[in-house]
């Protein structure tokens, strides 16, 4: 017996340790999941030397895959240091749930944490090293975190990686003790954060900034008097870069990631294939990307066979991959693109790429011998601008990060106006203010109806504010069959029936609730008491909001009419 007591005694202690463990982390989780750092060993191949902190919890298939992500293809031969990123399922049995931001509402969709995924933001070094059996000195740091910060990342691993790589692990726990004193992410704000005796400044992006805003902090080069690194965006990459290849097929490619089209993107280097799919599910921003993508993916993946075999259909997955093996097993995929060298283009490269822009077919893929270009039969709907292509090729031009900002603006505007129309169609869903009554039930929010919308193309469709032709109808159709529509129609049905209880909870702030229950029967009244009490919970968990004084309002209102009702009947409602 004395054993059994001491054996839970020691279970309390454990779990008591635990939770206080993960308190200490608390701000650590806002922003990270764990720094890992990957070796190869000669008898294990890549394995996991290093996590931290070490109560960070990480299933076996998270650090098999971690293990794996972490260093390029052995065919890359990537020589020096490496950086990219790759994107992996979490295991739904571990880890616990994500640290809540209070402010998540606020942020873009695009930014939201994300509760199936991990990030590993990767800084990979690989050289000579006649000491080592092996000759080569191979390892990785990674930073794991479920936030889509693509260049805010990028740049704290190119921080702390080298750091590590000179001075060690005590440099890894110094960085942790330090990001665990960041203060949470408040969109719309200049947060300031302290790494490595150097300050970093980002601003965070808000819901409410105005699309294609651009950042007025410009990024620093050098060492200011008070900051060393000023972050301009978090998460928008230099997309002319990546584009460069293919800039010709952009409308094209737009339309396979509006669409969620499966496509795969093939490079020889793992930073090139990685930041070409992150910007390709950029490029219809605002809507968020709502498919699965991988920004780096490899044969021993633990989804390699789901996502491979041919006895289904392609899944609708973005794949970004450099081992020539896929060449072969990918196939039978509707849509490859073959990227070769990647560098900011001059006007003669430009030229050239302008001169040559034919789709080239799927079948005519040869197993480890593909040209750069995309592979394809897919017939567009929209036909290409060729005008925006224009400012590119004017005598002299040079290339330069603007034009990255110019390539955002183009797809910003076109993604717009596909949306704006469906936007208007899904307002005229709501029902009148004057029609949401306190003293009845909520109105329901009417059902989209594609036909419906499909009648107003003609009449109120993308052609009012976009200079682009083509079957914006047969578009849309394909665009319904997609889980980036599904995904956003169910996000804007949550806001709005958010929106509707909120009218109704308001209405009922102005009522005087203790005049009303005069004359109603105890049911009646009963039945009025719990229902504002389940909308009072939603407010307080953030799932309703309302102003503070409207609340406190309700709140007494609602406490003199249950001293209203029976001492058995009210104990039992105070209970609920």
């Amino acid at each position: 017996m004395m054993d059994a007591v001491n054996a839970e005694s020691a279970s309390n202690t454990d779990k008591s340790d635990e939770k206080v463990s993960a308190l200490l982390w608390d701000r650590f989780h806002n922003w990270l999941h764990c720094v890992c750092v990957v070796t190869f060993d000669l008898e294990l191949g890549q394995a996991l030397e290093f996590k931290y902190p070490a109560a960070a919890e990480l299933s076996d298939k998270e650090r098999t895959n971690i293990c794996y992500l972490s260093f390029p293809d052995s065919n890359s031969g990537c020589m020096g240091d490496t950086q990219y990123c790759f994107r992996i399922r979490r295991n739904s049995t571990a880890n616990g749930s994500i640290p809540k931001n209070e402010f998540t509402g606020d942020f873009p969709a695009a930014l939201h944490p994300d509760d199936c995924h991990y990030y590993g933001y990767v800084y990979f070094r690989q050289v000579r090293d006649k000491t080592l059996k092996r000759g080569y000195f191979q390892k990785s740091v990674v930073l794991l975190s479920t936030l889509p910060y693509f260049n805010f990342f990028k740049e704290i691993v190119e921080i702390i990686a080298p750091e590590y790589f000179d001075h060690g692990e005590s440099c890894l726990e110094t960085a942790c003790h330090n990001i665990n004193q960041w203060t949470c992410a408040v969109p719309g704000r200049i947060v300031q954060l302290p790494l490595l005796g150097t300050k970093v400044r980002v601003r965070i992006p808000s819901k409410g900034d105005k699309p294609g805003q651009i950042s007025d902090m410009k990024t620093v080069g050098g060492v200011s008097s008070e900051y060393q690194y000023t972050i301009s965006s978090v998460h928008e990459l230099d997309i002319i870069r990546f584009f460069q290849p293919v800039l010709m097929h952009c409308h094209l490619l737009w339309e396979l990631i509006l669409l969620g089209e499966p496509l795969v993107v093939m490079s020889n280097s793992p930073e090139v294939c990685a930041n070409t799919v992150l910007s390709l599910i950029s490029c219809i921003s605002p809507l968020r990307y709502s498919c699965d993508y991988r920004p780096y993916f490899t044969i021993h993946d633990t989804e390699f066979k789901e996502f491979t075999s041919r006895a289904q259909a392609p899944p609708r997955v973005l794949l970004g991959v450099t081992n020539p093996f896929f060449t072969k097993t990918l196939q039978n995929w509707p849509h490859i693109i073959h990227v070769g060298h990647v560098g900011m283009p001059t006007s003669s490269s430009m030229s050239s790429l302008l001169s040559s822009d034919k789709l080239k077919k799927t079948a005519q893929i040869k197993t480890f011998d593909t040209k750069p270009g995309v592979y394809t039969e897919y017939k567009m709907f929209l036909k290409r601008d060729k005008s925006f292509f224009k400012s590119f090729l004017k005598p002299g031009h040079r290339f330069t990060s603007t034009d990255s900002v110019n390539l955002r603006r183009h797809f910003l505007e076109l993604t717009q106006s596909f949306m704006i129309p469906l936007e208007r169609y899904m307002a005229g869903l709501m029902p009148l203010q004057k029609n949401i009554s306190p003293l009845r039930a909520p109105p329901v929010l009417k059902s989209f109806r594609p036909d419906e919308f499909l009648a107003t193309v003609d009449t109120q469709g993308p052609h009012l504010t976009s200079v682009t032709k083509g079957n914006w109808t047969g578009l849309y159709k394909k665009f319904f069959q997609s889980s980036n529509f599904a995904a956003w129609l169910n996000g804007r049905r949550a806001e709005m029936e958010t929106k509707i209880a909120e009218l109704h909870l308001s209405g009922l702030s102005e009522m005087n609730l203790v005049a009303w229950s005069e004359g109603k029967s105890e049911v009646e009244i009963v039945d009025m008491i719990l229902r504002l009490k389940d909308k009072l919970k939603a407010v307080e968990s953030g799932e309703i909001q309302i102003a503070d004084e409207k609340m406190k309002k309700l709140q007494v209102q609602l406490g003199i009419v249950i001293e209203t009702l029976p001492d058995d009947l009210r104990h039992v409602i105070n209970l609920g």
